[in-house]
């Protein structure tokens, strides 16, 4: 039986709620302050999350929803400039301390190093936004405890390709059975299965509750607290009532054959 040696966890929407009152007010102030008239609505960001990354959700947006809307003759340094304004507005918002870590994720992590576990991030988006996030939300040490963080534009092929879990795992020297991946999205669940990592924990929100995961080992709510229990959506907790080392490992085990 492989033994669990990592844990590799995705960021936006499940280290912390981000999307919804974080990304999309920021991608809207960046708009606002090019002069653009574009408002991204709790509904149609919905829809957007289905593009990861937040360049690729521009241009996504203008084909499909703004077709209308003329297009520069620098149309790739255009969305890159709307993404980096984007990004310091994000970044301030979480310097002012307004997104603050989903439940249970501080103690889980401090579990996990204190039991010798290694730590890693897989996700889509720009370093300085995991940095920020770390940084005001976490711990003004907490970018230390991972010992690898695959941001953004790291590979090319972004998730549900495989690549930025490849990337990590290679990184650390790891097979992908010494692994468990931690994510909130259809899109994660399957980069993390189209790396082969078997144990996948999936922890929803409001925006990917109605999500297919397939693949998954077991979808919660939330990690929870001893005093705030999560709701299993689906899977066997084995009678766990919040996400601890001792689920974790348990989930690991069953992909052993």
């Amino acid at each position: 039986m492989a033994e669990l040696e990592a844990l590799i966890f995705d960021v936006d929407g499940t280290l912390a709620d981000t999307e919804r009152d974080g990304h999309r007010v920021a991608f809207n102030r960046a708009f606002e302050e090019a002069g653009l008239d574009w408002q991204w609505s709790v509904a149609l960001y919905g829809k957007l999350l289905a593009v990861t990354g937040g360049k690729e959700r521009i241009r996504h947006y203008l084909d499909h929803y703004n077709q209308d809307y003329p297009r520069q003759d620098d149309l790739d340094g255009f969305i890159a400039a709307l993404h980096a304004s984007k990004t310091q507005h994000y970044t301030r918002m979480l310097s002012q301390g307004l997104i603050p870590m989903r439940s249970g994720v501080k103690r889980l992590l401090h579990e996990a190093r204190q039991a010798g576990l290694r730590l890693a991030i897989a996700t889509t988006t720009t370093p300085a936004n995991v940095s920020a996030l770390l940084q005001h939300s976490l711990d003004p040490d907490a970018e230390s405890w991972f010992e690898v963080i695959a941001a953004g534009d790291i590979v090319a092929a972004k998730k549900p390709a495989p690549d930025i879990y490849l990337w990590a795992m290679q990184r650390m020297g790891l097979q992908a059975g010494a692994c468990l991946a931690l994510e909130d999205s259809h899109n994660g669940v399957q980069s993390a299965s189209h790396a082969a990592i078997d144990s996948i924990l999936v922890t929803t929100n409001g925006y990917t509750a109605e999500d297919d995961f397939s693949g998954a080992s077991l979808v919660v709510d939330q990690f929870g607290e001893p005093d705030q229990p999560f709701l299993v959506r689906s899977g066997e907790a084995d009678g766990h009532r919040f996400v601890d080392l001792g689920l974790l490992r348990a989930l690991h085990g069953r992909s052993d054959p």
